[in-house]
């Protein structure tokens, strides 16, 4: 008889719960079995650990192999499970001592029928959780960088055999230890290379420097499209915890077959996330059999387009209320519950009308009012009371658009002066209120968010005229707050109050 105890950890959203593998060896007929709730692939690690264990030169033990993953409540996913149930067997049957702190250390790989370890997905939560607790870590090498990035104690392995005392640990090789992820340069698009629509790109600079959500209503080619594209470029880079938190969310994103830990990066520029309208609630804000993070917490800390925005699903569009109140989504299924952060910052664009020709002179728009009002009903109230910025965009004259010189050229501003503004900017609301103005609660708000007299008068008046909710007028606020702070203005003026709602449109 024999027992030994490996620690290990399994994904359940995005917590890493420490998973402690048991291997009890006990007398009677030939059994392996696996209990804790196993999935299939955990089931069929006996196999592949099996071979693994013959190729390698040591010996299965006779009699019957019990192998629990504990806590036996938690469902297990995934070959993850495999190195460290070897071990479990060569540790209990006394056929290798480890060159590792056993109790200090976690396992994680996935075993060939040779021996080999292969990348495991999604370990980068694991590496987080592992590091808060004090654990060092085992991993295949392939899956180094990507722990390492989370500065935890880890060691690359290439083969079963190198977790045996004599053998040369492969982690020691500058090939298989890089110090941290690759850094992922994403495209950035110069702010200057749009022509015209100076309105547009002011509300895209408030937009940027208060994280305010952002609605553009107009016809096609006005430049809805190459605006949105341009926001994450006016953003500040990502905090290294800003950078290792969006890295975790896609790492656990691509626990699905056929993901590779080699396609998560090191995030240096805020995501850009942009699905196309034929997309379900579950990949929206997540969700599935096995859930998983969705497009809103993918686009944590960036910027989430939504294209033709009518042409979404109506429970889909519904289902972005809850988070962009919150900044995180609740996922709650019949046997599994899991909450991911969601403070995106929503860009939307729509035409005005089906045909996209309402407002021009030529060609006209043919569409019946009430196929109009029914195209534009697709977006609810509730839902346009939460985006902050709403403007219609007209087209670009053909002067303006065949111009010899750019708009860059005549001293508009660039990407990059953009950004340097937006992070000053956003500087300042930290330093005055700790978070950014479009993520003040309503109490925050009438603290930090006040309006002198005048400006109070203006916006009671709108509010009046225009029927406009409570959260409305706190929205309302809020990008008033930006725009003196875009000023430099110590408070809110009248003048704050009237650009708020030039970017609003009429209920």
């Amino acid at each position: 008889m024999g027992f030994a105890r490996v620690l290990s950890r399994a994904q359940a959203g995005l917590a890493a719960p420490q998973v402690t593998v048991e291997v009890h060896l006990g007398s009677g007929l030939p059994t392996f079995t696996i209990v804790g709730l196993p999935a299939a692939a955990v089931k069929e690690s006996r196999e592949r650990v099996r071979a693994a264990l013959a190729t390698c030169g040591f010996e299965l033990p006779a009699g019957r192999i019990t192998v629990n993953l504990a806590p036996a409540d938690l469902p297990k996913e995934g070959g993850r499970f495999d190195l460290p149930v070897a071990l479990g067997i060569l540790l209990a049957s006394r056929q290798a001592e480890p060159r590792f702190d056993v109790a200090r250390t976690e396992f994680y790989g996935e075993l060939g029928l040779t021996g080999e370890l292969k990348p495991v997905p999604g370990l980068l939560l694991a590496a987080l959780h592992a590091g808060r607790a004090g654990h060092g870590l085992v991993v295949p090498a392939c899956n180094l960088a990507e722990v390492r990035a989370a500065d935890a104690r880890a060691r690359g392995l290439l083969h079963l055999r190198e977790l045996v005392a004599g053998e040369a640990a492969s982690a020691d090789t500058p090939e298989a230890s890089p110090p941290r992820l690759p850094a992922e340069q994403a495209p950035v698009h110069e702010l200057a290379d749009v022509r015209g629509q100076h309105h547009a790109k002011r509300a895209l600079l408030i937009a940027g420097a208060g994280s305010h959500s952002l609605l553009m209503l107009g016809p096609p080619g006005s430049g809805k499209t190459m605006l949105a594209q341009r926001l994450p470029g006016l953003l500040p880079p990502l905090t290294a915890d800003e950078a290792l938190e969006v890295a975790a969310i896609a790492a656990v994103a691509q626990c699905i077959p056929g993901a590779t830990p080699q396609a998560t990066r090191w995030p240096s520029t805020p995501p850009f996330r942009a699905p196309h309208h034929t997309a379900s609630a579950h990949a929206i804000v997540g969700g599935g059999a096995a859930v998983q993070p969705g497009e809103v917490s993918l686009a944590h800390h960036g910027v989430l387009f939504l294209d033709e925005l009518p042409e979404f699903d109506r429970r889909v569009l519904e289902s972005l209320r809850e988070p962009l109140e919150s900044g995180r989504v609740n996922v709650v299924r019949a046997s599994q519950r899991a909450e991911f952060p969601a403070a995106f910052l929503l860009v939307a664009a729509m035409n005005p009308c089906p045909c996209g020709r309402h407002g021009l002179v030529a060609p006209t728009c043919r569409c019946p009012p009430t196929k109009i009002e029914r195209y534009r009903a697709r977006i609810s109230g509730p839902l346009l009371d939460r985006i902050d910025l709403q403007l219609r965009l007209a087209q670009v004259d053909a002067e303006t658009l065949v111009a010899e010189k750019p708009d860059n050229a005549k001293g508009a501003m660039t990407t990059a002066q953009a950004r340097a503004l937006v992070t000053r900017v956003r500087q300042r609301q930290m330093l005055r209120q700790g978070c950014l103005n479009g993520r003040l609660s309503p109490a925050e708000t009438l603290r930090h968010c006040r309006a002198d007299a005048a400006g109070l008068k203006l916006l009671a008046e709108a509010a009046s005229r225009r029927g406009t909710s409570a959260r409305g007028q706190h929205r309302i606020l809020r990008v008033a707050r930006t725009v003196a702070d875009l000023e430099e203005r110590a408070s809110v003026s009248r003048s704050d109050i009237a650009e708020a709602l030039s970017l609003r449109l009429e209920e």
